[in-house]
């Protein structure tokens, strides 16, 4: 196994169970423990991080692999691509329209379900394709 290979292998593992504890731990423990304002705070507060966490680890491991695996490698750009979609786009978007529904616009409650929902799919094919990939290396 190559340097690279390693690094892509790793970067692929880190993203995947990021992705995995988020999902499975943070936010359901974070929904559990809180009151319901606060972990809505905090959540909205750590996705930022979330997000940067699988950008990183998708666009390093894309890079590592490129020379190697470029289909392996493009899967993973497209992961960190759509990541920074939904950082930088969607992410604003479904806070500015939480917001929006908290403070009594029953429009913006119906876009934010619509708006969260999308998120939610494209978090699950990309740790779906993320477990794909593992899956791959084994």
């Amino acid at each position: 196994m190559t340097l690279l290979s390693a690094i892509g292998i790793l970067c692929t593992a880190a993203l995947f169970g990021g992705m995995a504890f988020f999902a499975a731990v943070v936010a359901p423990v974070t929904f559990t423990r809180l009151p319901p304002e606060m972990a809505g705070r905090f959540v909205r507060g750590m996705f930022p991080i979330y997000y940067l966490w699988v950008l990183g680890t998708a666009g390093a491991g894309a890079v590592a692999l490129l020379p190697l695996r470029v289909a392996d490698a493009l899967v993973l750009a497209a992961i960190a691509a759509s990541t920074a979609w939904l950082r930088q786009s969607l992410m604003p978007r479904i806070n500015a329209l939480s917001d929006a529904a908290q403070a009594g616009d029953a429009a913006a409650k119906a876009g934010f379900d619509r708006a969260h929902r999308l998120s939610v799919i494209v978090n699950v094919v990309q740790m779906v394709v993320a477990a794909g990939l593992l899956a791959r290396f084994a």
